[in-house]
């Protein structure tokens, strides 16, 4: 604003320069992995990435169809996982939700309905959506969740304010699998596994899941593969409640 003070016929460059750097700012902050704004779990803290810990979190449901068969997969090796529950979808269905809590698996907070304008929401609203979850995901888990994951993982800066009113900690992810797009298992399955270390953060989808060629939900293809690399690599994988011990 001095430059343009000093000289008025620049001020078309110097708004430019205004904007640019604020769209910069903007992106920064609303880019799902960034810790900008606030907080953000994008890995395990130290101490479970030194115990061989990984968490593998698992979006968008519960789903009456591929949940259950997420839970006979994790079963079968022994793996626990953390859902990111959409609270509308579990007071819907709450014989998955149980199914999940009942398996030792993490139930988290994913927002109440999961909606694409959650971004764009001011503090007042943003906070009666995250807490109406909150208060759905509660009674079915024994407890109030400890952690929340925006929709697609898009937030702006009231979110830190918020969440940490609610007593929340912002998780995000290492890597993604982009599972709800691309139906292609290799594909998926790559983007997850490659360079697999201690404390990633992994990101699958049961709600909203891609679907095969075969009509199968990529992430029923993808997790057991997942699981075996991890075991390849001898990392365990925790909720993240766990990874806080």
């Amino acid at each position: 604003m001095l430059l343009t003070a000093l000289r008025p016929h620049w001020w078309p460059w110097t708004l430019a320069a205004v904007i640019a750097n604020h769209l910069q700012l903007t992106a920064t902050g609303l880019w799902p992995r960034s810790t900008a704004l606030g907080s953000n779990w994008t890995r395990l803290p130290p101490a479970a990435a030194a115990r061989s810990e990984i968490a593998i979190t698992i979006d968008d449901g519960p789903d009456p169809e591929v949940t259950p068969q997420v839970l006979s997969i994790l079963a079968r090796y022994q793996a626990r996982a953390t859902f990111f529950l959409v609270g509308e979808r579990a007071e819907r269905y709450p014989d998955c939700v149980h199914a999940c809590v009942a398996a030792g698996h993490g139930i988290e907070n994913h927002s109440f309905r999961h909606a694409h304008t959650f971004s764009l929401l001011g503090p007042g609203a943003m906070r009666r959506e995250i807490e109406r979850a909150q208060k759905a995901l509660a009674p079915l888990r024994g407890s109030r969740p400890q952690f929340f994951r925006a929709p697609a993982g898009l937030r702006n800066p009231f979110l830190d304010w918020v969440l940490q009113r609610l007593q929340l900690q912002l998780a995000s992810w290492t890597r993604r699998g982009f599972d709800t797009v691309n139906a292609d298992a290799d594909t998926v399955l790559q983007r997850l596994a490659r360079d697999l270390q201690a404390g990633d953060i992994l990101l699958l989808h049961d709600g909203h899941a891609a679907r095969a060629s075969s009509g199968t939900p990529v992430i029923l293809e993808v997790l057991p593969r997942l699981l075996e690399a991890a075991a390849r690599a001898h990392l365990t994988p925790v909720t993240l409640a766990d990874a806080l011990r």
